[in-house]
Formats: C-alpha cells, sequence, structure tokens
C-alpha cells in the first residue's frame, strides 16, 4: 500500500475513522527536513503495512487539517489510535524515534 496522500476532505475518512493506528506527515514541498524524512516514512509504511496506515497531508494544499491539531512547524508527524491523536513528533527525526512512538501505540 505504501504511504498515502491525504486531504481536508479524506482526513476524517483515512484517518479518524481508521481501524488501525495512523502515522500522518504533515509536510510541504518546499520543506528540506520534511524531504530529509520522507524516505524514512515510505520504509515504514512498508516495513508495518497491516499495522499502521501511513498517510501524508501537503499542509500548503490543506490548511484546515494542520490547523485543527496546531500544526506550527513542519514536519510534524502525529500518530493517531481510535480517531484520537496520541503521539506527535516534530522535526525530522531519526528512524528510531519514530518506531519507538509507533511501538509505544501498537503496544499500548
Amino acid at each position: 500500500m505504501g504511504v498515502k496522500a491525504i486531504t481536508d476532505e479524506t482526513f476524517e475518512e483515512e484517518v479518524l475513522n481508521s481501524s488501525i493506528p495512523v502515522l500522518v506527515d504533515f509536510w510541504a514541498p518546499w520543506c528540506g527536513p520534511c524531504r530529509a524524512i520522507a524516505p524514512i516514512i515510505e520504509e515504514l509504511a512498508e516495513e508495518l503495512e497491516g499495522k499502521v496506515k501511513v498517510c501524508k497531508c501537503n499542509v500548503d494544499e490543506n490548511p484546515i487539517t494542520p490547523g485543527k491539531f496546531g500544526i506550527r512547524a513542519i514536519p510534524t508527524l502525529i500518530i493517531f489510535k481510535n480517531g484520537e491523536a496520541v503521539e506527535s513528533i516534530v522535526g525530522a527525526v531519526s528512524k528510531a524515534t519514530i518506531l519507538n512512538a509507533l511501538n509505544k501505540v501498537l503496544e499500548g
């Protein structure tokens, strides 16, 4: 499945109504750190397929959703479980940091 692009219109259906946890990468094409972690996000999407849904939301094209969640810096990664934002990571971080947050949500 890989990484799924979502919009303000598809956010509720794809993320809030998901039966499995969802990692949402709030990003923009002009953002260097966003581009730096993109390969990590892709890897996680493949490695955790079936356990975690991985989505990307372009903040320039979809201003409503980032506003609802108080996104002030990108990249911001938010992990949703049962329609709730349960973990948030701001900035370009290591794969291990993201994986630790995901594992905490999957185990909890």
